[in-house]
């Protein structure tokens, strides 16, 4: 699904080159859900721009999906988010000035799809995070909950094959965060491959596997991931 190979990330100036991600190489299965933890500074947002190919690797291999996304130049970039990866953000990043249901329309209009489809899937997904009834309500009119979720129902509008998830639970309070938690975990259920990064060890914990980053390079990583629900019963099948 994801597999990363001595992935290198350098932002160099005049006088200075800065190691974003230095060596790192990580493989992601399809249907997994990975935290990906590590103290501030340590590569964590570089390395989710990279996975979601909103910046390009200074050295080694990226392979989304079998893909070899490297060295892409921006409209195939560009493409591949729209149709494979989905982003929750910790800042929400739903436009103000748009309803609930616009907002979750803009990404599929840009994939060119039809008024009756992307209709069928932005009900859809408003019914899976539990706002069919906000449809017509505006950001500044939901708590921080319920934007997220509106932020998760965006995501899962374009059946992305990955779900990248940037501190999502980072500006919400226990009770919401929780929910937003379950909410993912039962979207894991469902079979969706989910990165998420977080700083914190109780939602790492939920994941089936944590990947923890120091300086740019993967330095505790779990092989064998735990595999729950339908995944656990699909390796025991194959066993």
């Amino acid at each position: 699904m994801l597999k990363m190979t001595h992935l290198a990330k350098v932002y160099r100036t005049e006088v200075v080159e800065t190691y974003a991600l230095r060596d790192l190489s990580l493989n992601v299965r399809e249907g997994e859900f990975v935290a990906v933890t590590g103290p501030s500074g340590s590569g964590k947002t570089t390395f989710l721009n990279v996975a979601g190919l909103l910046e390009t690797p200074t050295g080694g291999q990226y392979h989304l999906d079998g893909e070899d996304v490297s060295k892409l130049g921006d409209d195939a970039r560009s493409r591949i988010r729209n149709e494979k990866i989905g982003f929750i953000f910790q800042a929400f990043n739903l436009i103000p000035d748009l309803n609930v249901f616009d907002n979750i329309d803009v990404p599929l209009r840009y994939r060119r799809m039809n008024g009756a489809e992307r209709k069928k899937r932005i009900g859809e997904a408003l019914e899976r995070v539990g706002l069919s009834a906000r449809a017509r309500h505006y950001p500044a009119e939901l708590s921080g909950g319920q934007q997220q979720r509106v932020a998760i129902a965006r995501a899962l509008a374009g059946t992305p094959r990955l779900l990248l998830a940037d501190e999502p639970t980072g500006n919400l309070d226990t009770q919401m965060a929780r929910g937003v938690m379950e909410l993912l975990e039962g979207i894991h259920r469902d079979g969706a491959t989910i990165v998420m990064v977080t700083h914190d060890p109780e939602l790492a914990v939920r994941a089936q596997r944590n990947v923890h980053i120091i300086d740019g390079q993967v330095v505790d990583l779990t092989e064998e991931p735990r595999f729950h629900g339908v995944h656990a019963e699909a390796r025991q099948a194959s066993a």
